[in-house]
């Protein structure tokens, strides 16, 4: 089973990280609002992929640095995918606050919509 974490980030303005364990990285998204639980559709944007082992990264990233700011870990848990196609992938997550079947659908370029069904 692969793993999922969201990472609080205040950086230059407050956003999530989410993050998803995909052929051995960290494929991301940052997440401008906090993630819905209840089906509220939230604008996700595709960044780069990070390491596994960033998954458990809490802590202050150094001013003059890419994402300065502080990140702590607001959910994690496992991800089992249904569905991962270009451009929509369906999964279940079993994190402590992200629980059930949620969507990722690409909309344009690097934006996608990221939701609970």
């Amino acid at each position: 089973m692969s793993i999922f974490v969201v990472q609080k980030h205040q950086a230059r303005s407050l956003h999530y990280d989410f993050r998803l364990e995909i052929d051995g990285v960290l494929k991301s998204w940052a997440v401008p609002k906090e993630p819905a639980t209840d089906g509220t559709k939230r604008l996700a944007v595709q960044v780069e992929d990070h390491e596994l082992d960033y998954a458990d990264f809490e802590g202050i990233i150094p001013k003059g640095e890419y994402g300065a700011g502080t990140v702590k870990i607001w959910d994690h848990g496992t991800v089992k995918f249904v569905e991962n196609t270009t451009g929509k992938m369906v999964f279940e997550l079993r994190g402590k606050i992200l629980k059930g079947t949620f969507c990722l659908i690409q909309f344009k370029g690097k934006n996608w919509l990221f939701f609970r069904k």
